[in-house]
């Protein structure tokens, strides 16, 4: 058995699971309070919180696809802050629809 599957089956174990829960559910919680010291770290402790409580609730994650859904530049930002890999398959072939819009040319600009 490789590391990952020992990791993986570590971490579907449902008291890790309820526990990674509840501490994403607490940094959430906190985020606000971190957020009132100078610098970024309310954002920090946000991500952090929110990471932890999309891997292990299934609830959380389908109210996440509807607000992507609903909003779809902010669902992109939350994507690139999760550094999820969808979210990078789903940029590359966007990329590749919509191709750059074309540069005027200077005979153009002159008019």
């Amino acid at each position: 058995m490789t590391k990952r599957d020992q990791w993986r089956k570590f971490i579907d174990h449902p008291v890790v699971e309820w526990t990674i829960f509840f501490v994403g559910v607490l940094l959430l919680l906190l985020s606000p309070l971190a957020g009132a010291i100078p610098g970024p770290g309310g954002i920090f402790v946000f991500a952090l919180g929110l990471a932890m409580v999309l891997k292990t609730s299934m609830w959380a994650k389908r109210r996440y696809v509807r607000f992507k859904r609903w909003q779809p530049k902010a669902g992109r930002w939350a994507d690139w802050g999760l550094r999820r890999q969808s979210a990078r398959r789903r940029e590359a072939l966007r990329k590749e629809q919509d191709p750059p819009p074309p540069i005027p040319s200077e005979a153009a600009d002159r008019r």
